[in-house]
């Protein structure tokens, strides 16, 4: 069977698969994940033993220690993949829910009832969790999953996936509601993201040469985020407790995360109160800062930020800051090179905050928040499949309601059009 052969196979299965999950009861959902993470819990050595052979080829590969360290299933990594199962167990299930159920002048009703999307396509790096966490999602939200991780993470993606097979088969649901690519070659997913008549959706999570790339060859929806090019104004009516500990928490909470802020601007009103102390608890933890002129004229030891900075996601300890005249010079700088993800503004002045929500075209606008809070988990969501910075099908974290659709529905007694 040639690799396209391969492919569509898995399609196809995968589209047969997610006839069932759409008429799939929660309860029994909700047993499937259950019994998956039972599977994780008894096969624990079996995944450690192939994590070993993944970080034994890394090594080999000369993978750094960053990257190694994401590759790993540690003892707390494996039960936090159980605990997010239960907690999207927990979760309310979206498939089914009606909304928006109004009588028209007619006598009968329009509503919209949730409903899956269908088969969605999920391609990563690295992260062997992620595994779980997207079949999990698209398997409590009653989508077929087809999952392609990436080569260095294959023998530990494969040992998941052998618990998931289980876990819905015990509970007599058919195993190819989750699929996983297993060929490393490079050509399936060429072929999966072009496959139209059995794919629904393409969720790309990695690197932004990959989500470039589905981008660009996909013949199918894609739900992505390419940069996460994240601001924090602090106003000139900001309370300076807030200012400093929000912008503080927003850059060094996590340097490598997508909702981390990459530039801070900061009103030329209040610059010399709060920009020396921040400073100085940046350079603390060894952040290093770049500034405009007005930045550099304050505090002189500071290098010089260039075009490019304000365009860059730095994902390290690296900060660019500006001294802007008011808010509106703010919103101004951040719909020009904001990447769209999450920008906030530290103010007492509610104004001047909804100014900056209105007309930030972000997916996530903040008031008097850290960036860091733009997450699935803390969104009350359980969990995210990712997050995205279109404006079409879902925007900001997706979690199981992004992994849904709408359909109208209407209730009638023998209604007829006159």
């Amino acid at each position: 069977m040639t690799l396209q052969d391969q492919i569509r196979q898995i399609g196809q299965q995968a589209r047969q698969a997610s006839q069932v999950l759409a008429r799939t009861q929660t309860s029994l959902k909700n047993q499937a994940l259950a019994d998956i993470a039972k599977q994780l819990e008894l096969q624990k050595g079996s995944l450690q033993a192939a994590n070993a052979k993944d970080l034994e080829a890394g090594k080999a590969n000369g993978l750094d220690a960053a990257f190694l360290d994401r590759l790993t299933l540690k003892d707390a990594t494996i039960a936090n993949m159980i605990e997010g199962l239960y907690q999207i167990i927990a979760l309310p299930d979206p498939v089914g829910t009606i909304s928006d159920l109004h009588y028209r002048p007619a006598g009968f009703q329009v509503g919209r009832m949730r409903v899956p999307l269908g088969v969605v396509g999920i391609i990563y790096e690295s992260r062997p969790n992620v595994t779980i966490d997207a079949a999990a999602l698209c398997l409590k939200s009653g989508n077929a999953s087809i999952l392609r991780g990436g080569s260095e993470a294959i023998h530990s993606n494969q040992a998941i996936a052998q618990c998931i097979y289980t876990g819905l088969t015990n509970v007599g649901l058919p195993k190819t509601a989750v699929q996983l690519i297993e060929t490393t070659d490079r050509a399936a997913v060429g072929e999966l993201i072009r496959m139209a008549e059995y794919v629904d959706v393409i969720i790309p999570r990695g690197g932004k040469s990959l989500i470039e790339r589905i981008s660009q060859e996909a013949r199918i929806p894609v739900i992505k985020h390419l940069d996460g090019i994240c601001h924090v104004y602090i106003d000139d009516k900001a309370d300076l407790d807030k200012a400093i500990k929000v912008a503080y928490n927003a850059k060094t909470q996590r340097y490598g995360t997508c909702n981390t802020m990459e530039t801070l601007l900061v009103a030329q009103g209040i610059a010399t109160q709060v920009l020396p102390p921040l400073v100085d608890k940046y350079q603390a933890v060894g952040v290093e800062l770049r500034g405009c002129q007005a930045t550099q004229a304050l505090l002189p030891q500071m290098k010089a930020a260039t075009e490019e900075d304000w365009r860059t996601e730095y994902l390290a300890p690296i900060l660019s800051i500006r001294i802007v005249a008011n808010v509106e010079e703010a919103i101004a700088h951040i719909n020009t090179y904001s990447s769209q993800h999450t920008d906030s503004i530290i103010t007492e002045d509610w104004t001047r905050a909804w100014q900056f929500l209105t007309q930030v075209d972000s997916s996530s606008v903040m008031v008097n928040a850290s960036t860091r809070l733009a997450d699935g988990f803390e969104y009350g969501l359980g969990a995210e499949i990712g997050i995205s910075t279109d404006k079409f099908h879902a925007r900001g974290p997706v979690g199981l309601e992004g992994l849904t659709s709408q359909k109208f529905i209407v209730l009638g007694e023998g209604h007829v059009r006159g």
